[in-house]
């Protein structure tokens, strides 16, 4: 069993960046594919991006792409997601995610294959 926690949300202005955590607790994360859901209010749960295990496939939803990295630290157990150049829409609450899968791959256009989960934290951008 894994055991997901995230921190770092808040409230900032457009622009302005913040960077979630995700720590694990219970198995290490370093042979999981781990990623970051969000959902904004009235709206479905999304994937924002995605790294499989030994980094080897990563992927970024169009809308965050260029603004947003993951990475992993595995010696901490913890999953960082670095939010740049926030936009107004990238409100939302947001969730890390864990799952097994096959050759290092990861995926975001579905939740169901990830089995962990963390109980979100709120980002807010407004001016």
């Amino acid at each position: 069993q894994v055991q997901l926690v995230e921190s770092g949300g808040g409230l900032v202005q457009p622009g302005e960046s913040l960077k979630l955590s995700c720590v694990a607790s219970g198995e290490t994360l370093e042979y999981y594919a781990i990623a970051w859901f969000r959902q904004a209010p009235g709206k479905e749960r999304e994937g924002v991006s995605c790294l499989g295990v030994y980094d080897r496939f990563t992927f970024y939803a169009d809308s965050v792409k260029g603004r947003f990295t993951i990475s992993r630290d595995n010696a901490e157990n913890t999953v960082y997601l670095q939010m740049n150049s926030l936009k107004p829409e990238d409100t939302a609450v947001y969730y890390c995610a864990a799952a097994v899968f096959s050759r290092g791959m990861c995926v975001i256009d579905v939740l169901d294959p990830y089995d962990y989960w963390g109980q979100g934290t709120q980002v807010t951008v407004a001016s």
